[in-house]
């Protein structure tokens, strides 16, 4: 007991809320041997305390090497995170095994992956809860109070066996939110469900976000689930390449001064396109100068631009 308590100082003893995520620059690199694998390029991404967020994308765009980064399960090989208050680089591995236990909840990918099917939902949910049990001044809510929130009340001596696929998804929405986290990662909760399980599952979600605070990131591949969330920020080739708010999509400028062009866009205007950018208070305006000969060199020039609502 007396060890645990000396962990405390690492990570929140009681997130009140949701907690901020603020990355910048984040580089990760995966060295194979035929040569390194980059899966984030830079990403530069805010979520405030208490928002609801989809990180969208294909399956190998970055989007699950991010969430695993800012759960604490692996550092950056590059750039600086900070969940709340902290600086992940800087914590210690007793710190950041303190902050998965309490601060930071994660839902894994497959909702059997997050549970033990001979137990119990309740005795799932408390087992979960044991590391932050041992933190000084922490409070926690019993198990049947969290199952409840997830729309499973009632069901806490049922075992995982004995679950639909939906109501097994929102058990492990149980588990991640065990020890009442500041900040909920979830990767993947829709893929294997009928619609009906999804949008139980996204009703959940909502429900923990509204009654708690807590800050929701969400990994899917589902562009209606991004637009459910109400933010979605799309992950492609490593870096954040647009980003949705209601029902808009907006392109984004990274922290190097890039911007990722919409695939269509891209598609339209071969790499090594040059263009001239103008730009007045409330739009920027390009105009391709000088291009591959599949657009016919200067003779193929082209505009793009229009008048945002917001100034770039």
């Amino acid at each position: 007991m007396t060890a645990a308590r000396q962990d405390a100082p690492e990570t929140p003893a009681e997130p009140a809320g949701g907690v901020a995520v603020t990355c910048h620059r984040l580089i990760h690199i995966y060295p194979i041997a035929t040569g390194d694998v980059v899966a984030l390029s830079g990403v530069d991404l805010n979520i405030a305390a208490g928002e609801m967020l989809a990180l969208v994308g294909p399956s190998g765009s970055g989007k699950s090497t991010l969430v695993a980064i800012l759960g604490g399960l692996m550092q950056p090989s590059a750039g600086r995170v900070y969940v709340g208050d902290h600086e992940l680089s800087r914590l210690s591995a007793k710190g950041l095994a303190a902050l998965r236990g309490a601060t930071v909840g994660t839902v894994l990918q497959g909702a059997e992956r997050n549970l033990l099917p001979y137990l119990s939902l309740s005795d799932n949910i408390w087992l979960a809860q044991r590391p932050a049990a041992r933190l000084a001044g922490r409070r926690l809510d019993p198990p049947e109070a969290i199952l409840e929130l997830v729309g499973l009340g009632g069901a806490g001596a049922r075992r995982v066996s004995d679950l639909t696929p939906g109501q097994r998804q929102r058990a492990a929405l149980a588990q991640g939110l065990a020890a009442g986290p500041g900040l909920l990662l979830v990767d993947e909760p829709t893929s294997q469900l009928d619609q009906a399980g999804r949008d139980d599952v996204l009703a959940a979600l909502a429900t923990v976000n509204a009654q708690r605070g807590t800050t929701v990131v969400v990994v899917t591949h589902d562009g209606e689930v991004g637009a459910r969330l109400g933010r979605a920020v799309t992950i492609r080739d490593g870096r954040v390449g647009a980003e949705g708010r209601n029902g808009r999509d907006f392109a984004v400028v990274a922290g190097d001064g890039t911007i990722q062009l919409p695939p269509e866009t891209s598609a339209a205007f071969p790499a090594g396109t040059l263009f001239e950018v103008d730009h007045s208070d409330r739009a920027i305006t390009l105009r391709a100068v000088a291009a591959p000969s599949s657009l016919g060199g200067d003779d193929g020039a082209a505009s793009a631009g229009g008048e945002p609502d917001h100034a770039l």
